[in-house]
């Protein structure tokens, strides 16, 4: 992923698809650490986490997370979870976000010259080919290092630039507290 300071960047957080991803890399996002990363390097225009939320309970775990990043510089866009039962009798939850990602993506890529997005969710790909025809450059933020791998071939082959979050590691992982308390 080439940044380049004079380049308007915009985020775009799959926060359930970028939890999946970094937990199965091995490490804990520090969000002050990520945007950081994008300010010092780039002229970031906004920073928008995208999460599903099952009900009132899922919402009160999730709450602190939420309004922090909130609190810290991050536009957060959420929506239920619909839940229901299949023809097995099992519970099962359906919460994409692909559709509202790309409407808040298309919305600011006028004032935009790169996207990121941190997802491997294929459906982007679209999202993705319709930001390149309108001349910015794509990153997609994801990992090929775990089984089963977390990217859509798809959607690697569309950006521009794929980024795998080992590489990023170093510079976002979230660090131990190390306060005495």
């Amino acid at each position: 992923m080439q940044l380049v300071d004079d380049q308007r960047v915009g985020v775009f957080i799959d926060g359930a698809n970028l939890h999946a991803s970094v937990r199965a890399v091995g490490f804990d996002i520090d969000f002050k650490r990520l945007l950081r990363l994008f300010r010092e390097n780039s002229r970031l225009v906004r920073a928008t986490y995208f999460a599903a939320i099952e009900d009132e309970g899922d919402h009160q775990r999730v709450r602190p997370l939420m309004d922090w990043l909130a609190y810290n510089g991050f536009a957060i866009v959420t929506k239920r979870l619909r839940v229901y039962i299949d023809e097995a009798g099992g519970r099962r939850v359906r919460g994409d976000i692909g559709v509202e990602l790309t409407v808040v993506a298309m919305g600011l890529a006028r004032h935009l010259d790169h996207i990121v997005l941190f997802s491997g969710d294929g459906d982007l790909r679209y999202l993705a080919a319709a930001l390149q025809q309108m001349g910015k450059c794509v990153s997609v933020v994801s990992t090929l290092g775990t089984h089963p791998i977390m990217v859509a071939d798809e959607l690697r082959r569309q950006a521009d630039h794929f980024v795998d979050l080992a590489e990023l590691k170093p510079l976002i992982e979230r660090k131990p507290d190390l306060a005495v308390r």
